[in-house]
C-alpha cells in the first residue's frame, strides 16, 4: 500500500511578496539600457530643454516654465519606467523563464501583480529623479503642486504599466524597449507632452486628444496650470488603461494556455 501524497501547500497571496518584488527590481536594474531609458534620459532632456534663465523667470500658472517642463519630463520618465517594468515579461518569455514559473506555486495573478508593483516602483523613482533635477535648476511650483503633480504623474502612469504588459506579451523581441522607446517618444510629441497642445494647430490638437499620452499630461499638469480639459484627460486615461489591460489579459491567457 502506497503512502498518500501530502497536499501541496500554496504560498500566501499566491506567491506575491516584497522579497519577490525586490529580486525582480534588482534584476531589472542590472540592465544598463533600461536604467538609461528610465532615469537618465528624462533628466538629460530636462536639463536640455528647461535649464534656461528665461524659463525660470517666466510665469506659468502658479509656477514658471521650468516647472511646467519638469512635470512633463516627470510624466515622460514615469511612462518609460512603467512601460519598461511591464515589458520585462517579453524577456522572460523569450528566455523560457515565464514557462518555468508556471511550474511553481506562483499564481498567474500574483505574477502580474509583481510586474505591476515593479513598474509603479520604478515609475515613482523616475518622477523623484525628475523633480530633484528640476528643483536643482530652478523649477518653481506652489507647494501643493509639487506634491499633487508628482503623485498624479506617477499614478496616471499606470496606463503605461498596462501598455508595457500588453506589449510584453504581444512582442517576442528581447529588445522590446528598443522598439517601445521610440514609440513612446512619438506618442509624447503627438500627445502634447513635449509641445503644448494649443501650439500644435487644430488638426494635430484634435488628434492629440486621442493619444494615450494626452490624458496623463493634462492631469499631471493641472494642479500647476488649472487649465485644460481635466475630465477629458480622465476619460482618456481610463479608456486607454482599459484597452491596454484588456489586451494584456487576452495575451496572457493565450500565453498560459500553451502550458
Amino acid at each position: 500500500m502506497t503512502a498518500a501524497t501530502p497536499a501541496r501547500t500554496l504560498p500566501p497571496l499566491g506567491g506575491f511578496s516584497p522579497t519577490v518584488v525586490g529580486l525582480e527590481l534588482r534584476r531589472m536594474l542590472r540592465n544598463r539600457r533600461t536604467v538609461i531609458f528610465m532615469f537618465v534620459m528624462p533628466a538629460v532632456l530636462l536639463l536640455l530643454f528647461a535649464n534656461n534663465a528665461k524659463y525660470r523667470s517666466t510665469s506659468v500658472g502658479g509656477g514658471n516654465i521650468t516647472g511646467y517642463v519638469m512635470v512633463s519630463m516627470a510624466v515622460y520618465g514615469a511612462m518609460l519606467a512603467t512601460t519598461s517594468g511591464g515589458a520585462m515579461v517579453s524577456v522572460e518569455r523569450a528566455a523560457g523563464w515565464s514557462r518555468q514559473l508556471r511550474l511553481t506555486p506562483l499564481r498567474p495573478a500574483a505574477y502580474i501583480a509583481v510586474k505591476l508593483v515593479l513598474a509603479m516602483t520604478t515609475g515613482l523613482v523616475s518622477v523623484i529623479v525628475a523633480f530633484a533635477v528640476g528643483g536643482a535648476i530652478g523649477a518653481q511650483l506652489p507647494l501643493h503642486a509639487w506634491i499633487e503633480c508628482g503623485l498624479l504623474a506617477w499614478v496616471c502612469a499606470l496606463v503605461f504599466a498596462a501598455f508595457g504588459l500588453f506589449m510584453g506579451y504581444l512582442l517576442p523581441s528581447e529588445n522590446v524597449m528598443q522598439i517601445l522607446g521610440p514609440v513612446l517618444g512619438v506618442l509624447s510629441f503627438a500627445g502634447g507632452l513635449f509641445v503644448p497642445v494649443d501650439q500644435l494647430g487644430h488638426v494635430f490638437a484634435t488628434i492629440a486628444r486621442f493619444t494615450p499620452v494626452y490624458g496623463v499630461g493634462e492631469i499631471a499638469r493641472y494642479p500647476l496650470v488649472h487649465d485644460g480639459s481635466l475630465w477629458l484627460g480622465v476619460l482618456n486615461v481610463v479608456a486607454w488603461t482599459s484597452v491596454f489591460a484588456t489586451g494584456a489579459v487576452w495575451r496572457f491567457r493565450r500565453d498560459t494556455a500553451r502550458v
